[in-house]
């Protein structure tokens, strides 16, 4: 099994910036590919961003692209999402998701291991 740990959320103004981490432990495997999913308030889980195992591979929604950045340190069994020019919209409890696979999962029901989550307020 894979435990995920989220972790990095909080409060900031309209334009501000977060880091979310995720902390994976127990079966250590390779081949884990990582994405990022949000919720908000009424609304349905959405795809934030994916990355490969390698980090050669990296798929962004729309809603991310130009402003989020997926990372991932191996080594350290963390995978990170930079938040930048973050907007109210923004606003969402963020998890982080790990499948066993060689295509970059981008649904909600190819995840194997999700995190608790952690959330996210960005004021006007």
């Amino acid at each position: 099994q894979v435990q995920l740990v989220e972790s990095g959320g909080g409060l900031v103004q309209a334009g501000g910036s977060l880091r979310l981490s995720c902390a994976a432990s127990g079966r250590a495997a390779s081949g884990y590919a990582m994405g990022w999913f949000r919720q908000g308030p009424g609304n349905e889980r959405e795809f934030v961003a994916a990355i490969s195992w390698s980090g050669g591979d990296i798929y962004y929604a729309d809603s991310a692209k130009g402003r989020f950045t997926i990372s991932r340190d191996n080594a350290k069994n963390t995978v990170y999402l930079q938040m930048n020019s973050l907007k109210p919209e923004d606003t969402a409890v963020y998890y982080c998701a790990a499948r066993y696979s060689a295509v970059l999962p981008l649904r909600e029901d190819e995840y194997d291991y999700w995190g608790q989550g952690t959330q996210v307020t960005v004021s006007s």
